[in-house]
């Protein structure tokens, strides 16, 4: 990319993909302005994007050759606790900085969710039609779509659960499943029906570099792509997966639950595996294999 403005806007850039995509960018030599809110540490600008003020005023100070909106409210739990602030900040936020952006000339990446569909007919493809289940996945797709309404030349990545080196456990989904291997003496019930495609942050964020090399370079790579990690696994598997990484044989504290969550709880897509081909045949695309990712994400943390 010798000779084209590099020059990266991140949102969400303490979060657990914001944190390997600012780190992917910045190695490859970009100019990178990383906001974050709640956790803006050193190195970071701290940015409300509810506030509109605030947000034109970064984005046109900066300059932006490329934006990536890493941003939200990502556990569906939480969304449910608080719709107002999810839709603020998964909604209403994406279509402010989509709009700013535009004007700016600057491309915007939105990273979205599976979670936009209900499970019922994987793989699905870019042009599959969506139906969240949840309120989440509800925010998400309409973040897609005033992503797409401010200019039809933004990109849409959705992305499957994440993992990845966390802060806390809890950071991932998937890397709070070792939880219940290091509390022996508590018997506990985990998932043994929702399929999911983890992919490790580190993946993405190279995907989302080998975006907005191409888009820069060519603006009819735009519109909506799909990744997911290429290993299917259900929660209890991935447990498994996890206790045969770090040689944890004690699991007979653990039983698999194969029963549908009930209706109580909030609903989760059975299997949302995407289809990768359209990323593929543009030659974009990482896989880390999990039993190698799962490892390196979650070394400190086992004893």
């Amino acid at each position: 990319m010798t000779g084209l403005n590099k020059r990266l806007f991140i949102t969400g850039a303490s979060g657990l993909l914001g944190r390997a995509v600012l780190k992917k960018f910045v190695s490859d030599g970009w100019v990178v302005y990383g906001t974050a809110f709640s956790r803006a540490s050193e190195g970071l600008h701290e940015l409300d994007l509810i506030n509109k003020d605030d947000v034109k005023e970064a984005v046109k100070q900066f300059k932006p050759s490329f934006v990536i909106h890493c941003a939200a409210q990502r556990f569906p739990e939480k969304v449910d606790s608080d719709p107002s602030a999810a839709t603020k900040i998964n909604v209403e936020a994406t279509k402010y900085l989509a709009q700013v952006s535009d004007e700016l000339g600057a491309p915007v990446l939105y990273i979205s969710t599976d979670y936009v569909f209900d499970g019922t007919s994987p793989p699905y493809d870019v042009d599959a039609v969506p139906n969240p289940l949840n309120l989440y996945g509800k925010t998400k797709l309409q973040g897609e779509q005033e992503t797409l309404a401010a200019n039809k030349g933004n990109i849409v990545l959705r992305v499957p659960v994440l993992y990845g080196p966390v802060e806390y456990l809890a950071e991932s989904a998937v890397t709070v499943l070792l939880n219940p291997l290091l509390n022996t003496d508590k018997p506990c019930k985990i998932s043994n029906y929702e399929r999911r495609c983890p992919s490790h942050v580190d993946d993405i964020s190279t995907i989302c570099f080998q975006l907005a090399t191409k888009r820069i370079q060519d603006a009819t790579v735009c519109g909506i792509f799909h990744w997911c990690g290429k290993q299917v696994f259900t929660k209890y598997e991935i447990v498994q997966q996890i206790a045969q990484v770090f040689q944890l044989t004690h699991l007979s504290h653990i039983n698999p639950d194969s029963n549908k969550p009930s209706s109580a709880a909030t609903p989760r897509p059975y299997d949302t595996t995407l289809n990768r081909s359209r990323l593929e045949n543009l030659g974009i695309g990482q896989h880390t294999q999990f039993e190698v990712g799962i490892k390196t994400a979650l070394q400190a943390w086992v004893k």
